[in-house]
């Protein structure tokens, strides 16, 4: 993975603001040569920097889905592989490793009750995984 300087880091961090910025514009806002932004951007997606851009939904334009966060306990070393089946499941939109009582939380999904009952159940039956605690989310003031 490439050293990231001062440049790196504020392409990075426009792009989090909104990732679909042109480069023209990354390179206006930085006051470098379109060129010089587009190789940046080519090193930062090449060294594994950038992995992938993504869209970011308001919390209110899917009033009907349930979400919410799973605290989760792993037994013993299998944090790594309670992570690898994790990814895997549909329901779960992304996962944090945490200190303290939990090992991670996984932010969970569903368009129904019956679904996300459902997948609690998947989530829970997960090899490796000892305790989990679910919070439904009921309101988000920032996102």
């Amino acid at each position: 993975m490439p050293l990231l300087d001062d440049t790196d880091r504020e392409i990075l961090s426009i792009l989090r603001a909104d990732a679909r910025t042109p480069v023209a514009v990354l390179a206006q806002r930085l006051r470098i040569a379109r060129g010089t932004a587009q190789a940046r951007l080519r090193k930062l997606e090449e060294g594994g920097v950038i992995t992938g851009y993504t869209v970011r939904l308001r919390p209110d334009s899917e009033p009907q889905r349930i979400r919410a966060w799973t605290s989760i306990a792993v037994e013993g070393n299998a944090a790594t592989s309670v992570i690898h089946a994790l990814r895997g499941e549909p329901a779960v939109g992304t996962l944090h490793t945490t200190n303290g009582r939990w090992d991670i939380v996984a932010e969970v999904r569903a368009d129904s009750l019956e679904s996300f009952d459902a997948a609690l159940t998947r989530i829970r039956m997960t090899p490796g995984i000892a305790n989990t605690e679910t919070s439904i989310l009921l309101s988000t003031y920032k996102a």
